[in-house]
């Protein structure tokens, strides 16, 4: 499975998905792929090569080793969402928001077009724990290996 922790910077995405691996797989952070591949074209364009890059990468360790990859990414745009959703059926969408100031709201997206129509789970990490939120995100992620195996 890819587990795809998304939403505005600070949120905390990395540090979700830290916890996360404890337990399971591999992550892949949006800020380390930037440093890896050089990428430091914030356009749309330049983002949304770098999500389809951070896409394509999850895909392929997941389909070699059947291991479960974490991504962290902002993914703000629908468009590379849908990418991912393309490749493999096998991916959940946890979206992640806060309240209040966190010290990184001017690398906030303007344009940011949150997940109104797509299936996923919605966290303010503002009001839950982390630990909250992990128990929040295994649960969704176990439910869904439940529907797929009795279908």
């Amino acid at each position: 499975m890819i587990i795809v922790l998304f939403g505005q910077p600070n949120c905390g995405k990395s540090t979700l998905a830290n916890r996360l691996i404890e337990d399971r797989g591999y992550n892949i952070d949006g800020d380390e792929l930037r440093r890896i591949f050089k990428n430091n074209d914030y356009s749309r364009q330049g983002r949304i090569k770098n999500l389809n890059r951070a896409s394509d990468v999850a895909h392929y360790m997941h389909s070699i080793s059947g291991d479960d990859i974490i991504l962290s990414l902002v993914y703000p745009f629908k468009e590379a969402r849908q990418y991912l959703n393309d490749l493999t059926q096998d991916v959940k969408w946890v979206y992640l928001t806060y309240t209040g100031i966190r010290g990184r709201e001017e690398f906030h997206l303007k344009d940011f077009e949150e997940p109104i129509d797509e299936e996923v789970l919605h966290l303010n990490t503002s009001e839950l724990t982390i630990n909250q939120c992990i128990e929040a995100i295994k649960v969704y992620i176990h439910e869904e290996h439940i529907s797929k195996s009795s279908e």
